[in-house]
Formats: C-alpha cells, structure tokens, sequence
C-alpha cells in the first residue's frame, strides 16, 4: 500500500492533490514547484515486479527521488507520479509494456520533498522463459527542449 505523503517532508511552499494512481490505488500528495535538476552523466535505475512494486533501486534513484532505499523497496512505482503528469501517459505506458515492448517516454517525478525532477524514461520487459517476470526503468537526462515540449503538451492530455 502506498502511503500518503507528509506535510513535514515537503520543502517549501506546497500545493495538496489527491491522485487516483493504477490499481485503483488513491494518494494525497504534497508538491511544490522546485526542480532538482537531472545531473549529468547519470543513470536512474529500477526495477519492478509485473504489478509494478519496486523490487530494486540504484543509488541514483534513491539520491534523485529523495527517498531511502527501505522505502522505495516494497512500494509501486507510482510513488513517483507527479500531478502534473497526465493519466494518459501512464496508460500508454502501461497498455505497451503489457504487450511485452519498450516504452519510452519524458516523465516529471515527485520527490518526497514535494520537488520534482523530470527524466526520458525507458521500460523493459523482462521476459523468461516466455514468462514476464519483471519490468527494468532506465531514466536519463532529456533534453531542455524536450522537456519544455512536455509542460507545454500534457496539460492538454487529462
């Protein structure tokens, strides 16, 4: 289950919204509009289970999205959902990788200091045996210009 976040978490002045997340899943969360920037020459990396629950988190995600690693492991990957970011999106996401293909797409995420840091974001399913077993995240840093595309586009996608 995923927990709502904390008004003691957030890092300055913050606005409140309630999100209905995949799954049926609902959250409060707490955002502000301070942007870590994505640093250069790193990659974020996780890995979830097929319903979507991280099952491991390298040192970048854990120091971008400001969680600790013990609280990112167990939770579904929408802990990460902005909202900002349109339900379609997501949906996209979700109707391809179920069919076993890549996706990728630029994604504004939520911090748990109610910040946000945007990525272009790969997600692969892994597959073996013929099985789906997993999904793998690879996030890099995009591009300004694609970014600024992206917040212009996506209000016009709820």
């Amino acid at each position: 289950m995923i927990a709502d976040m904390k008004v003691e978490d957030i890092v300055g002045e913050y606005q409140e919204a309630n999100l209905q997340l995949y799954g049926s899943i609902k959250r409060k969360v707490f955002y502000t509009q301070i942007e870590t920037p994505y640093p250069d020459g790193k990659l974020i990396v996780s890995t979830t289970n097929p319903e979507g629950i991280i099952t491991h988190a390298n040192r970048s995600f854990v120091e971008m999205s400001g969680y600790l690693e013990e609280e990112l492991i167990g939770a579904p990957h929408s802990i990460l959902r902005h909202p900002d970011m349109p339900a379609a999106a997501f949906k996209d996401l979700w109707d391809t990788i179920q069919r076993g293909e890549k996706w990728q797409g630029y994604v504004k995420n939520l911090r748990k200091d109610g910040g946000f840091y945007w990525v272009k974001a790969t997600v692969i399913p892994n597959i073996r045996g013929g099985k789906l077993v997993a999904y793998t995240s690879v996030r890099r840093k995009p591009s300004r210009t694609k970014v600024e595309e992206c917040i212009k586009l996506y209000p016009t996608l709820f």
